[in-house]
Parts: C-alpha cells; sequence; structure tokens
C-alpha cells in the first residue's frame, strides 16, 4: 500500500477510530486507545467496526447541528465582548461603529468611542479568538501526534524561545527596530523550534523523543530569559515582560490580526487535510504505518504546522495556558475522537474560551486588567481535573 501522509487508506483508519470509540465503552480518547500494533490486528477491528460506522454516520447530523451551534455561539461572544468594558457600548452604537466603517449612511459616533471600539476592543477580541483557536488546534494535534493525553502547545518549546527572542529585545535592545517586540519573539520561536528539530534529525521524530526534547529545548531558553532579566533588566522593564510573559491581549492591534488571521485558516486546513493520518497516529506508529500512513513526514510536517502557529499566537500576545490542554479533551469528549469533527470543532470552543477569558480579564478586577493568561489558568485547573475525573483517572 503506498504511503500516503495526509489521507492514505481514509476508510480503513476511520473504521478503527470508530471502533475504538465503541467496543469497549471508552470514549475513544487518546489517553484511552492502546496502540493496535500490526495490521491483522488493524484489520480484525476494521471488521468488527462496521457497524459502529452506521451509529457514526447517523449521528453526522448532530454533529453538525454541533458545530453550527458552536459558530453561532463564537459570532455572539465576539459582538457581547466587544461591547463590555470600563466603557460599555450599547448595540446601537456598535452598529454605528460597524456601519460607519463599512462606508454605511449612518450617523458615526463621537471619535473617543469610535476608537474605543474599532481601535482597540474589536482587533482585542478578534485575536483572542483567532488564538484561542490556534492554541485548540495545536493542543489537540500534538496529542494523537505525541501520543500524550498531557500534551499543550507549548510542549515543543516554541513558547519558551519566543519568550526569549521578546525578552531580548526589550532589555538589550537588540534589533529593537526592525523587529520590535512581536518580530523578536517570532525569531525566538522560530529558532528554539529550529534547535528542536537539529536535535531529533536522527531520532525519526518518535514521540517520546519529541516530548523529551522539546522539555529540554523549552528549559533552555527558559533559563536564558532568567540569565538576561538578572542581567540587565531594572525593575520596571521586568515588570513590564513578566506581564507580557504571562499573556495579554492589550497589544493586538489590526495589523496583527491580519497575520494571525492568515496563518491560523491555513494551519487549521493543513491539520485537517492530515485528519485520517492523525487518527492512525493516535494507535501507534505501527498501526499508523500498516494503514499506509507516511508516519516520519506527516510527523515532521504537523510539527511544522503547531510550531508556526504557536509562535504566531505567542509572539503576538505572550503565553497563555491551559487553552490547548483542557479545550481538545473536552470537545473529545462531546465529538468523539475522529479528527475531522474534532479539529474544527476544538477550533471555534478554543476561540468562544478565550473570547469569555479575556472579556473577564478585562473588566474581573476594572480599571485594573489581569494578564488573561491568569486567568485561563485558574479556570484550566478545575476544568482539567473534572476531565481527568470523568475520563477515570482521577
Amino acid at each position: 500500500m503506498p504511503a500516503d501522509p495526509v489521507g492514505g487508506a481514509g476508510e480503513a483508519v476511520d473504521l478503527v477510530a470508530v471502533g475504538s470509540a465503541g467496543s469497549d465503552g471508552s470514549d475513544g480518547s487518546i489517553g484511552s486507545a492502546g496502540p493496535i500494533g500490526a495490521a491483522g490486528s488493524a484489520s480484525s477491528v476494521f471488521v468488527g467496526s462496521v457497524g459502529s460506522v452506521g451509529v457514526a454516520r447517523r449521528s453526522g447530523a448532530a454533529r453538525a447541528v454541533l458545530f453550527l451551534l458552536a459558530a453561532a455561539v463564537l459570532v455572539g461572544s465576539v459582538a457581547v465582548a466587544v461591547r463590555i468594558g470600563t466603557a460599555d457600548v450599547g448595540w446601537t452604537g456598535l452598529g454605528r461603529v460597524l456601519g460607519a466603517r463599512l462606508g454605511l449612511d449612518v450617523e458615526p459616533l463621537p471619535p473617543l468611542m469610535d476608537s474605543l471600539v474599532w481601535d482597540l476592543r474589536l482587533p482585542r477580541v478578534l485575536m483572542a479568538a483567532l488564538v484561542g483557536a490556534s492554541l485548540a488546534v495545536c493542543g489537540t494535534v500534538l496529542q494523537a501526534v505525541t501520543r500524550n493525553a498531557l500534551a499543550d502547545p507549548y510542549l515543543l518549546g516554541v513558547s519558551s524561545g519566543a519568550s526569549t527572542g521578546a525578552v531580548t529585545v526589550v532589555v538589550l535592545g537588540v534589533g529593537a527596530s526592525a523587529l520590535g517586540v512581536t518580530g523578536g519573539a517570532l525569531v525566538g520561536a522560530l529558532l528554539s523550534f529550529a534547535l528542536l528539530l537539529l536535535l531529533l534529525r536522527r531520532s525519526g521524530l518518535d514521540s517520546v523523543r519529541i516530548v523529551l526534547t522539546g522539555v529540554v529545548v523549552g528549559q533552555l531558553f527558559t533559563a536564558l530569559t532568567s540569565l538576561v532579566l538578572m542581567a540587565s533588566a531594572d525593575a520596571d522593564t521586568t515588570r513590564a515582560v513578566t506581564h507580557w510573559l504571562l499573556g495579554s491581549m492589550a497589544p493586538a492591534r489590526w495589523n496583527t490580526v491580519v497575520v494571525c488571521a492568515i496563518v491560523t485558516p491555513l494551519g487549521l486546513a493543513v491539520a485537517w487535510l492530515c485528519s485520517t493520518a492523525l487518527d492512525g497516529l493516535s494507535f501507534g506508529t505501527d498501526t499508523a504505518a500498516s494503514l499506509g500512513i507516511g508516519v516520519r513526514h506527516t510527523r515532521a510536517l504537523l510539527l511544522v504546522v503547531t510550531a508556526v502557529l504557536t509562535a504566531v499566537a505567542v509572539a503576538t500576545v505572550g503565553a497563555i495556558g491551559f487553552v490547548g490542554l483542557i479545550v481538545p479533551h473536552g470537545v473529545r469528549f462531546l465529538v468523539g475522537p475522529l479528527h475531522r469533527v474534532l479539529l474544527p470543532c476544538a477550533a471555534l470552543a478554543g476561540a468562544v474560551f478565550l473570547v469569555w477569558t479575556d472579556a473577564l480579564a478585562r473588566i474581573a478586577f476594572a480599571p485594573r486588567e489581569v494578564p488573561v493568561g491568569v486567568i485561563t489558568a485558574l479556570l484550566g485547573v478545575p476544568l482539567f481535573l473534572l476531565v481527568l475525573r470523568r475520563r477515570g483517572e482521577l
């Protein structure tokens, strides 16, 4: 069977994934799915899962309804989040701002209020949606590629590299005029990922080595960040950098939103095209290879996609934890393990989650703003414990 890194043996992989969800009463998630191991075992699951396919097809309509409902919730969440803040904006005011920007015959709001909505809040809320979607998709992909239920977008050390790049620009002024904080963070993230690939070049991209090497790279760049801060930063600079490292949507502007609006859908599209390969990888490399999936090339492609998505997100708004960890588990519990359904639903759920988390960060202690990473951690810990309890692992 020829290797197909994107969707080889798609029907077989789908049947294997569906069979795992129903044959033993488990939810078919990564943590509970054991490797099948050989082509003979895979074929037995293939034969034994035909009955489950009818159930999966009958539930397709319910999944479509759930997806449309999530999309509607996202649109409504964005609209509501733009309105709320230290200065509330009514629906009429929001409509006047959007109408004036679209060239409609409406009376514009006063310049200060118009700028508040158009230049500050709307880019911020859209950025939260895009970053939330990126982190959720990255977490979903990495949990399948590494077969590690605790994998998240920062597993590869990209976030630590971005932090080092940003701190180097802010504290040492290296490349400040040409790059800025966002550019420095992006360069640092890509350098850390390049180091990861260099260290993994002889390993065959084994899932265990990916995790261990990612931890090592992350610790290296974390140490470099601390070294730069301790050696050169004053108290005010350290405070500003720490606030950035905890994650904040405040720096979001239209130019960065446009970059994320291009990168995020492209990354999601590539991951979705690899959805059947991700189903196979969830069962281990032997099963994936027996189903015609080019394991090494697929892993390399997906690692590059997740690294770029994470690098852009961290470079723009800082490191925001738990979104890529808890959202995939929650969505997998609702829609099942098949990645062609799981990935878009996780993107929508991550977007909604971060939009509301950022809104809470803005208004919880107004007029002081809390870093959104603090709120995601406070919400993420109990939610993740709940997920573990529902899965019987706690």
